[in-house]
């Protein structure tokens, strides 16, 4: 039995532009991505809750139907399920995604696929982000597979070549059309094809 980890932004989750930070400057338009990345970061890491970060950006009101109202801006690959249940047939499926725990929470129980994972890894819950070797560890643990027998799928370069240096076989989703020298695939129809599901 084998194991395949996931990523969840980029792979199984499709991010319109720039996601939270193109939300963020309809609101405050003089607002850089480095003056939102330094609090979602920290929501990302567990230190601070996502609704912590909308209050330092300077949102206020309902600050729950805010978050909702971004998070809803976000579609998942249908194509997942299909995948999903391939992998399920024979082998274990893993995520791993740095993301604050609300936000995780909110998108995996919104289109229902918590029940597809057999370890769930959350850098918010682990308070440790990719590309650190001890998320990777922690799925790796609950998944009780040995790297060797692993192969990690992530849209950002850094993230599959820390998988690769601790053993696992590492793919690019390259829903970012970058240059990488190593295994690439653009959908999931491509890598159920890689991994001999098809």
């Amino acid at each position: 039995m084998r194991a395949i980890i996931l990523d969840m932004y980029g792979v199984i989750m499709k991010e319109p532009g720039e996601g939270f930070v193109d939300f963020v400057n309809q609101t405050f338009p003089a607002l850089t991505p480095h003056d939102v990345y330094e609090h979602w970061l920290k929501a990302d890491l567990g230190e601070i809750s996502s609704l912590e970060v909308l209050k330092r950006l300077g949102f206020s009101g309902d600050l729950a139907k805010i978050e909702k109202d971004y998070l809803d801006t976000l579609e998942i690959d249908m194509a997942f399920y299909e995948f999903a249940n391939k992998v399920k047939k024979k082998d274990k499926l893993g995520l791993i995604s740095d993301d604050s725990t609300e936000w995780s929470h909110y998108l995996r129980d919104k289109y229902s696929i918590n029940m597809f994972f057999d370890a769930i890894a959350i850098s918010g819950d682990i308070k440790v982000k990719k590309p650190s070797h001890i998320i990777y560890e922690h799925a790796l643990k609950v998944l009780n597979c040995e790297p060797k027998g692993c192969t990690y799928v992530d849209d950002r370069v850094e993230n599959v070549e820390a998988a690769i240096l601790l053993g696992m076989k590492g793919i690019l989703f390259n829903s970012r059309h970058v240059d990488y020298s190593g295994q690439i695939v653009n959908n999931f129809e491509e890598l159920a094809l890689m991994l001999g599901y098809i």
